[in-house]
C-alpha cells in the first residue's frame, strides 16, 4: 500500500502543489479548530443555518474523495479511517466528524479518471472508482446510501443521512460506447462531465486546443443518449463551443458541477456570459466551485505568472528535481494571494444578478484541489458560506434554492424528460471513433 503523501491536484497546474503545500500547516489548524462562531449568538446562528441547509438539503455538486482513497490508499479501505482525515498529511477536507456540522444532505462523489487513461484502461478505471466510491457508502450505513433520483435524495436527507451520487468525470471514460454508457447509468451514474483537461474524441476541452468544433456528431448521440436515459449533462471543463452545441441538443437541464463566473473571474474553466443567458431557457444550474484561480482573479494573475516562469526555466533547459527546487524558491520569493470565502460570494452574486437565484448550486471540488480559499477549508465550513449569503440580503428561500433545490429540480427534469424518451429505442453503438484525445 502506498503511503498517505501529498495530495495530488487534478484541477491545477503544478503552482497548485506547491501553493497547497504552504496551505497545509494552516488547513491541518483550521481543520482541528472549533467552527467559527461554535459559542454564543454566532453558535445559535450557525446552527439554524445547519438545520436550514439539512432541510433543504444541502447538495455539493462535486466531491473527490474517491480519488483521495486511490492516490492516497490504492483503493484499499482497510487502511483508510473515514472518521477522521485531519490526522493524514496533507489532511482531507472530508470525512464523518465535519460533514456532520457541514449541513450536507447530499454529495455528488466524482468518479474521476485521468485524460491521460485512455480507452479501455479509462473505463476501466471508472468501474474501480466506482466500486470503491460504493464499497465506502457500505461501510457507514449510518451515514450514506446511495440515491438514483431526486425523490431518493430527499428521503435520505430526511432520515439524517447523506444521500450519496455518483458523477462521472470525463467523456473518455466511456470509451466511445453508448453500450458503456447505459451501463454505468444503471451503475449509478448520474452525471457525466463531458470532457476534463483534454479533448476526447468527439468533445473539445475549455483547457485544449480545439479539435472538433465542439461537439461531433457522435458527441451530439452522446448528448442525446444522456438525455434518453436520465443522466444529465455536465459541462464543467469544456470549451464554450462544446456548451453551447450541447444545449443545442440537450432537451433536460445541463449542469456545471464545478464551475464559476467567467465575467468575474476569466480563466477558461468559467462559464462565459452568452452560455449563462441561455441557462434560463434551459432550466440549467452553475454549481459554483471553491478552485481559487477560479474565484479570485489575483490567484488567477499568479498562476499565469508562476506557469511563465516555469516556462522560462524550461526553456533554459531546467528539469526533474532542479525545476522543482526553482520554483520553490520562487514561490518563497513571490507569495501567492489568498483566495476567500468572500469571493465565491461574490460569483453567486454575479450569478444571482446574471441569471437568477433558480440557476445557482454549490459544487466545492473538496478532496480535487490542494488550495482552498479562506473561509472554506474543508465541509465543516459551508454554513459559513451561507451565512454570508443571508448578510448579503439572502432570503432563507433563496439559500435552500441554492443549497439543493436547483439541482434536485434539474435532476426531476431530467428524470421526467428520460421518461417522456422511453418508448424510444437506444442509440446502437457504431465503430468507435479512434481518434486519441486532442494535442495542446
Amino acid at each position: 500500500m502506498r503511503a498517505p503523501a501529498q495530495r495530488v491536484s487534478r484541477r491545477l497546474p503544478p503552482v497548485g502543489l506547491l501553493l497547497g503545500s504552504l496551505a497545509v500547516g494552516a488547513a491541518a489548524c483550521a481543520a482541528q479548530s472549533p467552527a467559527d462562531g461554535a459559542s454564543g449568538d454566532g453558535g445559535s446562528e450557525r446552527a439554524r443555518m445547519i438545520e436550514l441547509l439539512r432541510g433543504a438539503p444541502l447538495i455539493d455538486g462535486h466531491n473527490d474523495v474517491p480519488w483521495q482513497l486511490r492516490e492516497r490508499f490504492d483503493n484499499r479501505l482497510e487502511g483508510f479511517a473515514f472518521d477522521d482525515t485531519t490526522r493524514l498529511r496533507p489532511p482531507m477536507h472530508t470525512d464523518l466528524r465535519r460533514l456532520e456540522r457541514s449541513g450536507l444532505g447530499g454529495i455528488f462523489w466524482s468518479v474521476y479518471t485521468p485524460s491521460s487513461t485512455g480507452g479501455p484502461g479509462a473505463l476501466r478505471t471508472v468501474l474501480e472508482q466506482i466500486d470503491v466510491a460504493v464499497r465506502l457508502l457500505e461501510r457507514h450505513p449510518d451515514h450514506f446510501e446511495l440515491a438514483h433520483t431526486a425523490d431518493e435524495v430527499e428521503r435520505i436527507a430526511a432520515s439524517g443521512r447523506i444521500a450519496a451520487l455518483l458523477g462521472m468525470e470525463g467523456g473518455h471514460g466511456i470509451d466511445g460506447s453508448l453500450a458503456a454508457l447505459r451501463q454505468l447509468h444503471r451503475l449509478g451514474v448520474r452525471y457525466m462531465t463531458l470532457t476534463h483537461s483534454e479533448n476526447t474524441a468527439w468533445a473539445d476541452s475549455a483547457t485544449a486546443l480545439p479539435q472538433w468544433n465542439g461537439l461531433t456528431d457522435f458527441g451530439r448521440e452522446v448528448v442525446a443518449e444522456m438525455n434518453r436515459v436520465g443522466m444529465l449533462v455536465d459541462l464543467s471543463h469544456v470549451s464554450p463551443k462544446t456548451m453551447h452545441d450541447a444545449l443545442d441538443v440537450s432537451q433536460a437541464p445541463v449542469i456545471f458541477s464545478h464551475s464559476s463566473v467567467h465575467s468575474v473571474t476569466p480563466h477558461p474553466r468559467n462559464v462565459p456570459d452568452d452560455v449563462l443567458e441561455r441557462l434560463p431557457r434551459n432550466g440549467g444550474v452553475v454549481m459554483i466551485t471553491f478552485v481559487p484561480p477560479f474565484v479570485s482573479e489575483s490567484s488567477r494573475e499568479y498562476s499565469l505568472r508562476y506557469e511563465i516562469e516555469r516556462g522560462r526555466l524550461q526553456a533554459a533547459g531546467e528539469s526533474g528535481e532542479v525545476l522543482e527546487r526553482s520554483m520553490r524558491a520562487w514561490v518563497q520569493q513571490h507569495r501567492p494571494p489568498r483566495a476567500s470565502l468572500v469571493d465565491v460570494a461574490d460569483h453567486i452574486d454575479a450569478l444571482r444578478e446574471k441569471i437568477g437565484i433558480p440557476h445557482i448550486g454549490i459544487g466545492s471540488d473538496f478532496d480535487g484541489i490542494d488550495d482552498v480559499p479562506d473561509g472554506l477549508e474543508d465541509v465543516s465550513k459551508l454554513p459559513d458560506l451561507f451565512l454570508e449569503l443571508r448578510r448579503r440580503g439572502y432570503s432563507d428561500d433563496d439559500l435552500r434554492a441554492i443549497a439543493g433545490g436547483n439541482v434536485l429540480r434539474a435532476m426531476r427534469s431530467a428524470e421526467e424528460v428520460s421518461s417522456r424518451l422511453a418508448g424510444e429505442p437506444p442509440t446502437a453503438d457504431t465503430p468507435a471513433p479512434t481518434a486519441g484525445e486532442g494535442s495542446r
